[in-house]
């Protein structure tokens, strides 16, 4: 029986690298979020379902995954990547645009991580995955409800850890320390010389998959995963 795995919230970066990495290991892949034509070649290159998902609507998270019972049969990685973020002086931050920050990074993956888990438990095995932030450690300036909601996910899969491991699931939180490559910023680095600062997707995916796939004697729960050479 072929592997599956869901990706919520993707984008360009770090989850189209693991969806491309999962796809070549012979993964069926489902896709998710609320602009799922930002990713339709993705999905055409890696023959993934596309779902069209506010992830912090619990009704509409709840109907994904019922269909994907129907459309994969059952889950074996669950990847949240989904996050919003508002920047600026603490005193001049819009309440409701800190309220969606907190909502589509925290709350999000909780309701994705309540269904996943809920169709892992029984089989008693799976992987459930949240991506973090530099913010989900520490909170920079004029950048409050990141930092809430990073610290918040972070939270989230302590704890969903500490519950569900010893049941079979794996829970495991990426800090990505660090900007990660994408085509704006590989011109500013590479007209200042300093394109080691910046984290490979490809690579980050690499990561992704060696945690996935590793024995349930030694999991993790935290990854850091850094450039070699930091220049932030």
């Amino acid at each position: 029986m072929a592997q599956t795995a869901l990706i919520v919230g993707t984008g360009s970066g770090i989850s189209a690298s693991v969806a491309r990495l999962l796809a070549r290991e012979g993964y069926k892949l489902a896709l998710a979020s609320r602009k799922p034509e930002h990713f339709a070649e993705l999905a055409e290159q890696t023959g993934a379902h596309v779902y069209t998902v506010d992830a912090v609507n619990p009704t509409g998270v709840a109907a994904m995954f019922k269909d994907l019972d129907r459309s994969l049969g059952h889950l074996d990685v669950v990847v949240y990547n989904a996050s919003f973020r508002t920047r600026g002086p603490l005193v001049d931050l819009v309440p409701s645009d800190v309220m969606r920050a907190l909502e589509v990074t925290a709350f999000g993956g909780f309701l994705v991580g309540q269904e996943a888990a809920r169709r892992m438990l029984p089989r008693g095995q799976g992987t459930i995955l949240f991506t973090g932030a530099s913010a989900s450690v520490k909170g920079y300036a004029q950048s409050a409800p990141f930092a809430m909601g990073k610290f918040a996910l972070r939270g989230l899969a302590q704890s969903m850890a500490r519950e569900l491991q010893p049941k079979g699931v794996h829970v495991a939180h990426f800090n990505i320390d660090g900007g990660v490559r994408n085509a704006a910023r590989d011109r500013v680095e590479a007209a200042t010389d300093t394109s080691d600062s910046l984290l490979d997707p490809d690579a980050i995916a690499e990561s992704y998959l060696a945690v996935i796939r590793q024995p349930r004697s030694a999991w993790s729960t935290e990854v850091e995963l850094r450039p070699w050479v930091e220049r932030f």
